[in-house]
């Protein structure tokens, strides 16, 4: 939307930073790693004011929304800073700074989210990530998401409809629905959670083939919400669920909603009512106070429920959330043997559910070809693009990306499969 918006405003967009008169960096500062990663990233960019050419550096995002005057102090090359609430004025900061004046947009985390801008799809071009709301309520101690993200806040249906089509009208055939949580969406808007009836509606729009669900509280699925995934064709058989954990004394200390037998019990229903579903979802690995008998309840939930999709991350302390303070902190050796222990218990399983997709007949979405091996690599339902697993195909057609064929599944290479095309 930055783009569209600058777009608009005249300014033309350019590949490489070294040709750029503004360099504009969309920090993130969820995590320690996230952070470091934007931090680098301003310092590179901050070298490019050395030449003739870029007059200006702009930080917009999560972390220049928490910590906008330290980067005003310690990175001085930061001319502006656009927090999380006012990048619709990224045009208005350029025009402020030509004029020598101050181009810093801070506004409240509260109110509409900014939306409804002209979008520019600067990745590939048949899919499209579209985010439906704002913000969390959950107020889990170990994130910072309320604190630089506001209050959860619902994108009007209308506006995400309108969203959808444009996307679809400019060649996207798969949407992934994204927020901080996907399944509250409406509740803040329309008084009940409104998720199913935005579904349904994306749904009918015409070019739309497949559509992704992500970030969805295991508590917060309800029976409609399984129904409609089950029932409309375009919405993929694939749930990201993010977990944190499986020991109910550590979901207590994450103020967690769900606990063991919530989540066992919504997997369960999943699987019932969707017996092909792709679960995917995230752990976190030594959070204070975790102990070894809540390491053995994780890892003997991970081997019982034997989900599709699973990541592990060692607990990151982030400064204002609760967990910073909490005693009995776990050390960083443990931690990651924790996240390994999972990990290791994890890979066999998905390679074996690898093995067992052998013989099934399914879609793939062409993601590009490997020209050196002669095949086309695409992903199924059961894979979100960036983070999980492809498919390599042989085909005897030329095929785009975005094309969506069907295959049979002849092997399996670890967390991929290998597939040729069935005409």
């Amino acid at each position: 939307m930055m783009l569209g918006i600058l777009l608009d405003a005249g300014h033309e967009i350019v590949e490489d930073e070294n040709e750029a008169e503004v360099i504009v960096v969309n920090t993130c500062a969820f995590i320690k790693d996230a952070k470091m990663e934007s931090i680098e990233t301003l310092i590179e960019m901050a070298s490019h004011k050395k030449n003739a050419k870029c007059k200006y550096l702009i930080a917009a995002g999560c972390l220049a929304q928490r910590y906008k005057d330290e980067l005003l102090k310690e990175i001085p090359e930061v001319d502006a800073i656009i927090g999380n609430q006012g990048f619709d004025n990224i045009a208005k900061a350029i025009e402020d700074l030509e004029k020598k004046q101050e181009a810093n947009y801070m506004p409240a985390l509260e109110g509409m989210p900014v939306c409804g801008y002209r979008r520019v799809v600067t990745g590939p071009s048949h899919y499209a990530y579209l985010k439906i709301a704002e913000g969390c309520d959950k107020r889990c101690t170990y994130c910072i998401i309320p604190s630089i993200r506001g209050r959860y806040r619902s994108i009007p249906m209308e506006t995400l409809l309108k969203e959808a089509e444009d996307l679809a009208g400019r060649g996207v055939v798969e949407l992934i629905l994204i927020a901080q949580e996907t399944t509250l969406y409406g509740l803040d808007l329309y008084g009940k959670k409104t998720l199913p009836e935005l579904l349904v509606k994306l749904a009918a729009i015409e070019g739309i083939k497949k559509i992704r669900l992500q970030y969805c509280y295991p508590e917060e699925i309800t029976d409609e919400l399984i129904d409609v995934m089950a029932k409309e064709s375009k919405i993929c058989h694939y749930i990201d669920m993010p977990l944190q954990s499986c020991s109910d004394n550590v979901l207590i200390k994450m103020g967690r909603k769900a606990r063991e037998a919530e989540i066992r019990e919504t997997v369960n229903k999943l699987r019932t009512r969707i017996p092909d579903i792709c679960i995917r979802t995230t752990l976190i690995s030594g959070f204070p106070g975790e102990r070894r008998k809540d390491q053995l309840t994780t890892l003997k939930c991970v081997k019982d429920i034997r989900f599709d999709r699973l990541g592990v991350f060692t607990y990151s302390p982030e400064e204002g959330t609760p967990a910073v303070d909490f005693k009995r902190k776990v050390p960083e050796f443990i931690k990651t043997f924790r996240k390994n222990e999972i990990m290791k218990a994890q890979q066999k399983i998905a390679f074996a559910k690898a093995r067992d997709m052998i013989g099934e007949k399914l879609d793939a979405i062409i993601e590009g070809r490997l020209v050196e091996d002669g095949v086309y690599v695409g992903r199924t339902y059961r894979d979100a693009p960036d983070v999980d697993g492809y498919v390599f195909i042989e085909s005897e057609r030329d095929l785009l990306s975005g094309d969506i064929i069907n295959i049979e599944v002849t092997g399996a290479k670890g967390y991929d499969l290998v597939a040729k095309e069935t005409i």
